[in-house]
């Protein structure tokens, strides 16, 4: 089945603003026959107090509480109007956050029945002054967030694949995302910051516990294309080192474009077979 796992609307802060119908429409056009609507859930309102850095990194990042009902709404209505032409699933792209699992488990407890797909995501990390960081906000931000540890890369590796591995291990509950959200995104801005190392053993070692861990939990990792149009990525998320790990394992890697424009929708579907068989 040719499925688009990662997509977001109208309604996100960073986004486009393009019609989220034109771009289900894209979908169609492509020939997908899955479409997973999968918009930033809102972010703790307790965060603001952990977080450093521009503030655009949370006021710019995802859905306000007031909008989550309106968002449900279209996404709803444009899986019933669509439905004799792609299968579409409404979910929400959910963060990991140090010390909010709490807040994060009840609003899955809410919204989560009236999802059907949903992914997690490491978008911060703690940084500079022990404060918790955006890791996609932009290069400048990554180094002044993370630029201590930018001289052993290795470090700034270990610092987000912990965050990872204790996202996997987070009780989120009955609803707790079933696919990780680009399990490299560290490397955003590895062209900027000199980041294109491979993973050391030690930091191997940790991936390969992340990846077993998913295995065990029966979950699914995003095979994530929109690195390879960032212009400091050049490179699909998780990369084919993580890739081929996983697949080793048979845990399943579904496709996302990660659109947030129309013109993104599928864009490098192409390319799967390429990029993770060689």
């Amino acid at each position: 089945m040719r499925v688009d796992g990662h997509t977001h609307t109208e309604l996100c802060p960073h986004g486009s603003g393009e019609a989220t119908e034109k771009m289900v429409q894209r979908a169609i056009q492509l020939g997908f026959q899955r479409y997973c609507i999968t918009e930033h859930a809102p972010l703790p309102p307790a965060f603001s107090q952990q977080y450093a850095g521009d503030p655009t990194g949370i006021t710019e990042a995802s859905l306000r509480l007031d909008q989550v009902e309106p968002y449900l709404a279209l996404a709803e209505d444009l899986q019933r109007r669509y439905a004799d032409q792609i299968n579409i699933s409404v979910g929400f792209e959910v963060d990991f956050l140090p010390g909010q699992v709490a807040w994060t488990r009840q609003f899955l407890d809410q919204y989560g029945p009236r999802t059907q797909d949903n992914i997690l995501s490491v978008h911060f990390m703690r940084g500079a002054d022990q404060r918790i960081w955006a890791i996609d906000l932009s290069a400048a931000n990554f180094m002044t967030a993370f630029g201590e540890w930018l001289a052993t890369p290795q470090r700034v590796f270990e610092e987000y694949y912990q965050t990872v591995w204790q996202s996997v291990n987070a009780d989120l509950g009955r609803y707790a995302p079933q696919r990780i959200g680009h399990m490299s995104l560290v490397r955003k801005y590895q062209d900027a910051c000199g980041l294109q190392e491979p993973l050391n053993a030690g930091n191997l070692l940790l991936v390969d516990q992340i990846l077993n861990r998913l295995h065990q939990q029966h979950r699914e990792l995003d095979l994530n294309l929109a690195g390879l149009y960032k212009p400091f990525c050049n490179d699909f998320y998780p990369g084919r080192e993580i890739s081929t790990r996983a697949q080793k394992l048979g845990i399943p890697l579904i496709y996302g474009s990660d659109a947030h424009d129309v013109a993104s929708v599928g864009r490098g579907h192409h390319l799967i077979k390429t990029l993770i068989n060689g």
